[in-house]
């Protein structure tokens, strides 16, 4: 079982800045990939981005790419998603993503987002 625990989220205005941080419950050494996904309501969940936590290897939705960066702390278990330039599309609710090397997947509570004009 592994538990993911998001936090970072809140209210910003439009250009702005919010980091969000994730933190798994177990060495992400056992731990394929992580992500960010987003749902907005009334929207399927889609994803924002996400890191393979042995190489780093990025990618990411095309709405996001130049604006989102995504890491990760292998030392601290974590996962960060830095969002800068934010835009009123960007509210949602922000949900870490976890896929193990065993096929198991996991989803953290979910951080609401919110940005205003």
């Amino acid at each position: 079982q592994v538990q993911l625990v998001e936090s970072g989220g809140g209210l910003v205005q439009s250009g702005g800045s919010l980091r969000l941080s994730c933190a798994a419950s177990v060495s992400i050494s056992r731990i394929n990939t992580m992500g960010w996904y987003r749902q907005a309501p009334g929207k399927l969940r889609e994803l924002v981005a996400r890191i393979t936590t042995s190489l780093g290897r990025t990618n990411y939705a095309d709405f996001v790419k130049g604006r989102f960066t995504i890491s990760r702390d292998n030392a601290k278990n974590t996962v960060n998603l830095q969002m800068d330039s934010l835009k009123i599309e960007d509210t949602a609710v922000y949900y870490c993503n976890a896929n193990l090397y065993t096929g198991q997947v996991y989803w953290g509570q979910g951080t609401q987002v919110t940005v205003s004009s």
